[in-house]
C-alpha cells in the first residue's frame, strides 16, 4: 500500500497540471493530507461513493499519462544515474568536489 501510496504522489507531482481543479483537491486531500474518503466527501457535501470514483479515475488518468509520457520513469532512471556517479566521484581535491556539487544541484533540481 505505501508503494501505491508513494507512487500515486509521485505521479501526482508530475502530471497535476494536466488534472481538473477538482481532481486536484480530492488527490492532495486523500493522497497528501490523508483525510478519509468520508472526511472529504463530507466537507464538499458530495457522498463517499462520489470521492471514490473521482480519486479512482483520477489514479487512472495519472497512470495513462505516465504510460504515454513517462516523466516518473524518466526521472527515475536519471536519479539512478546520479546516484551511480556519486557513488564514483570520490576524494577532496577540487575536481572531485566540484563533481559532487554538480551533482546535488542535478537532484535538487528534479
Amino acid at each position: 500500500m505505501l508503494e501505491k501510496t508513494t507512487r500515486v504522489n509521485f505521479l501526482y507531482d508530475f502530471y497535476q497540471t494536466l488534472l481538473t481543479e477538482k481532481q486536484r483537491v480530492y488527490m492532495q486531500l486523500y493522497y497528501l493530507d490523508d483525510l478519509s474518503l468520508g472526511e472529504i466527501a463530507e466537507e464538499y457535501n458530495v457522498s463517499r461513493q462520489a470521492v471514490y470514483d473521482n480519486v479512482r479515475r483520477t489514479e487512472a488518468m495519472l497512470e495513462d499519462y505516465e504510460n504515454k509520457l513517462n516523466l516518473f520513469s524518466k526521472f527515475q532512471d536519471r536519479m539512478e544515474i546520479v546516484e551511480q556517479l556519486e557513488q564514483l566521484v570520490r576524494g577532496d581535491d577540487e575536481k572531485a568536489k566540484k563533481m559532487r556539487a554538480l551533482l546535488k544541484t542535478l537532484k535538487d533540481h528534479e
